[in-house]
């Protein structure tokens, strides 16, 4: 049985960093591209960041650049997401998900996708 699993969520204050991971389990992604993906209360589920298979490639919203790094470690099967700078407008349920070939903002063309980990940050 294929898995992500999220991790390293919670409660911080505005300016403090967290740093989510994503576990894979039951195959390797390890020539597929991954992805974050989040989810603020009431609005529609937003494209994060994304990693390409050999890490070449790293596309980031506009929103997160220059405080937010993706990246993995193919032999722990596992993506992170540094977040640095937290903003309130950050806290969402953050997904991780993977897919086939490059990487994409779009959440249509993921195949998994993990259960999510809550980010909370207060002002």
């Amino acid at each position: 049985q294929v898995q992500l699993v999220e991790s390293g969520g919670g409660l911080v204050q505005a300016g403090a960093s967290l740093r989510l991971s994503c576990a894979a389990s039951g195959r390797t992604f390890s020539r597929d591209a991954m992805g974050w993906f989040r989810q603020a209360r009431g609005k529609e589920r937003e494209f994060v960041a994304a990693i390409s298979w050999n890490g070449e490639t790293a596309p980031y919203a506009d929103s997160v650049k220059g405080r937010f790094t993706i990246s993995r470690l193919h032999a722990a099967n596992t993506m992170y997401l540094q977040m640095n700078s937290l903003k309130p407008e950050d806290t969402a349920v953050y997904y991780c998900a993977a897919k086939n070939g490059g990487t994409s903002d779009y959440e249509g063309q993921y195949d998994y996708w993990g259960q999510g980990t809550q980010v909370t940050v207060s002002s």
